[in-house]
């Protein structure tokens, strides 16, 4: 009794070791998993990546009002009978990933959307929609593929589960489909990655990061001298929140030049100061661009603000009011 006693401790060990040593792919549960967990889903060679807490945007008394102001609120009530979808209720997280070499002029890219929602209610959306879509078998899943233009590459759907719909570029997808049946690794094997996202603020309503292709870099910056200092740039870290009633935005430019990382800075802070005119004619602008701080480290330099949501709301009524204004009449000859 004590020897498989024994051996049940050294195999729950193991198990625990195991989980708490990395990261294993596994299916994000609508209304239970995190924002982390989507990222199990994506494939060791993923470049950047973007993660959206939709669930909670949605909850937010801002996107309440945005959704009942809105002119086309009809057309919202439509899309929830017609999909059975709420966005308010049954969607919860965004996840998309580029990957591979990018570099290229049109890079493979995938999204899942983590969400409660009806199979047979979509799939007669899309037939309803008139694209030509066809269907292709791979490893047992139905891929749903929409022809794309004369310059874009084919795109591809796959219903993964119960809780995850996945969209992109056609090998794009079938990566994604590798790693969620356990065969390829994910994200989480890439070490470049993996130091990236220790950079993140996981915490935030979007998040994601963007390891900057040197070759890509390089060609931008020596063909224009003013952004010589830029060439540095390793990688882009990115979130957006929501607190206390205020929009708080953060970019880092991740760098290890501590010099080139001033000369960043400066020269964003110039183009900053370029603002002024524009604010001189509308306070707003200059309202949001006192908002606006950039400063440099060692190894980044950032950009963050925090924005009020008054100024916000002053915006948006700003921007209503000019779009209701009638347009010019042209002389007549």
């Amino acid at each position: 009794m004590k020897k498989y006693l024994s051996l049940f401790l050294v195999i729950s060990m193991a198990c625990l070791l195991g989980a708490s040593c990395g990261k294993k792919a596994a299916s994000p549960q609508a209304g239970s998993a995190k924002g982390e967990d989507m990222l199990s889903l994506f494939p060791k060679d993923t470049r950047g990546l973007i993660v959206v807490d939709v669930h909670r945007i949605m909850l937010t008394e801002a996107a309440a009002k945005a959704i009942k102001d809105n002119e086309k609120n009809e057309k919202y009530v439509e899309f929830v009978q017609a999909t059975g979808i709420d966005p308010q209720k049954d969607v919860f997280f965004f996840a998309g990933a580029m990957m591979g070499d990018l570099n290229q002029k049109s890079p493979d890219g995938a999204a899942i959307i983590n969400l409660k929602y009806d199979k047979a209610k979509i799939l007669e959306q899309i037939k309803k929609s008139g694209g030509e879509v066809t269907t292709a078998d791979y490893n047992g899943l139905t891929v749903y593929q929409v022809v794309g233009g004369e310059d874009k590459k084919p795109m591809s759907g796959v219903f993964l589960d119960e809780s995850n719909i996945l969209a992109g570029s056609d090998p794009a997808v079938k990566k994604v489909v590798d790693v969620y049946q356990k065969k390829a690794e994910n994200v989480w094997k890439n070490a470049e990655m993996t130091a990236l996202l220790k950079g993140m603020n996981t915490g935030a309503m979007v998040w994601g990061g963007l390891a900057v292709p040197s070759e890509t870099l390089k060609q931008a910056t020596s063909q224009n001298p003013m952004l010589g200092a830029f060439s540095t740039i390793q990688s882009l870290l990115l979130s957006f929140d929501y607190k206390q009633d205020t929009l708080l935005v953060e970019i880092k430019a991740m760098s290890p030049d501590a010099a080139k990382n001033k000369d960043m800075a400066d020269a964003l802070n110039g183009f900053k100061a370029l603002g002024a005119g524009a604010a001189a004619k509308e306070p707003l602008v200059g309202e949001v661009l006192n908002k606006i701080e950039i400063t440099s480290a060692a190894d980044n330099v950032k950009i963050s603000a925090s924005i009020p949501n008054a100024l916000i709301q002053s915006i948006s009524e700003k921007a209503k009011a000019k779009k209701a204004e009638p347009e010019p009449k042209e002389e007549e000859n």
